[in-house]
């Protein structure tokens, strides 16, 4: 299953938290196309998997402008600080 997220103009902080929220929304497999202008998107995308537990694909060539980036939703992923998405919380 795909489903499309517009990140528009949002900075990374915020993409992140919506990226999140709809994640947790999501069975584990789906992937998420995420659509935004965010021009460090590529750099901060695969970090925040790495990070999280989801999984990057990368750029979505025929995607809608003007840039898609697709994200495979993880069954277990880590949670993030509300306030602070690039930040693992402790576990336990």
């Amino acid at each position: 299953m795909i489903v499309h997220l517009d990140g528009g103009d949002l900075g990374c902080a915020r993409l992140l938290v919506l990226l999140r929220a709809r994640a947790r929304e999501l069975a584990p497999g789906t992937v998420v196309h995420l659509t935004t202008s965010d021009p460090v998107a590529p750099v901060d995308l695969p970090a925040w998997c790495r990070l999280t537990g989801h999984t990057y694909l990368g750029p979505v060539p025929d995607g809608p402008p003007p840039a898609t980036y697709a994200v495979r939703v993880a069954a277990a992923a880590r949670a993030t600080d509300p306030d602070r998405p690039w930040h693992v919380l402790p576990e336990g």
